[in-house]
């Protein structure tokens, strides 16, 4: 017998769509933190390699925010109101 995912448009149960939606917020929430930090470390004058290291840093909290956005997204849409 072979185990399959379900399909991509497959609804969410209810039970588990409260909880994921949960997760998701408090993502969100530990996201924001790490958002405002990066950018009060650009506002704070930083030399090389820090600058490098801030932007590297910024471009993971962007691709951090854009999956986040992309689970949220995906909840919204296959779980019950």
């Amino acid at each position: 017998m072979t185990d399959s995912l379900p399909s991509p448009d497959a609804a969410i149960p209810e039970e588990h769509a409260l909880e994921i939606r949960k997760l998701a917020h408090d993502l969100s929430n530990a996201l924001e933190i790490i958002v405002q930090t990066s950018f009060l470390l650009g506002t704070a004058g930083l030399k090389e390699p820090a600058i490098e290291w801030h932007r590297m840093l910024d471009s993971g909290v962007q691709k951090a925010l854009d999956i986040n956005l992309n689970l949220r997204n995906y909840i919204k849409t296959h779980s019950p109101e």
